[in-house]
């Protein structure tokens, strides 16, 4: 198994897997932000049909609307406790999504080019080699499938609003959820892309509104944002 994680990361989500779905708890700014990342995606390329790759899916928040869409779904995580969720989740929504317990970079030795569309949302900032997750999603896509990330930049507005704002002043997320070293400027992971054989196709920007309390996609990619990819055909 890859040793691109942080066991101190693994372990904080691990204990937070029996709140994955309760929409008020710790994760609920991603099923705020899950049907604008579905949106994003769509707007792309339609999932239905298709074979779907879902990397660092956690409790199966991103995972259930792709499937939800027809695709056919698959996610990974290293989190055990989180891929039980995951699993009484889907069953409980009557959907069929397959998850394992495997590294993407595992994965991609294994199924390389198999997936017609690979997500990895909210990750990348959690790893200590951002860049190899990037890398094994590449391998995983298809020639000229498509690849969509999401992630932090490492930005003043973002360590004040994703951070002192986020974990401290309005608590929406728990203190220790991000460490601000670790994320990631927009030109950084479009470098990342392209050494891994992938083209950046858009860039989107999300923003939150507190005074309403809801998330919008829009052009300030200061704080949270979206890449999509295709992975360059042979």
């Amino acid at each position: 198994m890859s040793s691109n994680f942080d066991i101190h990361e693994l372990e904080k989500f691990s204990d937070l897997a029996d709140r994955w779905w309760d929409l008020h708890a710790e994760f609920k700014a991603l099923h705020a932000i899950n049907p604008l990342r579905l949106d994003w995606i769509t707007s792309q390329i339609s999932p239905g049909g298709r074979q779907v790759l879902d990397v660092g899916c956690g409790g199966g928040i991103l995972s259930e609307a792709l499937a939800a869409c027809s695709a056919q779904v698959k996610g990974i995580d290293l989190s055990p406790d989180a891929l039980h969720a995951a699993r009484l989740h889907a069953c409980h929504s009557g959907l069929n999504i397959t998850y394992e317990n495997v590294a993407a970079e595992t994965l991609a030795q294994r199924e390389p080019g198999t997936y017609d569309i690979v997500t990895c949302m909210e990750m990348l900032e959690h790893v200590p080699d951002p860049a190899a997750i990037v890398n094994a999603c590449a391998k995983l896509a298809k020639p000229g499938g498509w690849l969509f990330f999401s992630t932090i930049n490492r930005h003043v507005k973002a360590y004040f609003l994703a951070i002192i704002a986020a974990e401290y002043l309005t608590r929406m997320l728990p203190r220790g959820t991000h460490d601000y070293e670790r994320f990631i400027r927009p030109a950084e992971l479009a470098a990342f892309a392209r050494t891994a054989g992938l083209e950046p196709c858009a860039f989107q920007g999300i923003r939150y509104h507190p005074i309403g309390g809801y998330f919008s996609l829009c052009k300030d990619m200061r704080v949270n944002y979206l890449l999509a990819c295709r992975r360059v055909a042979a």
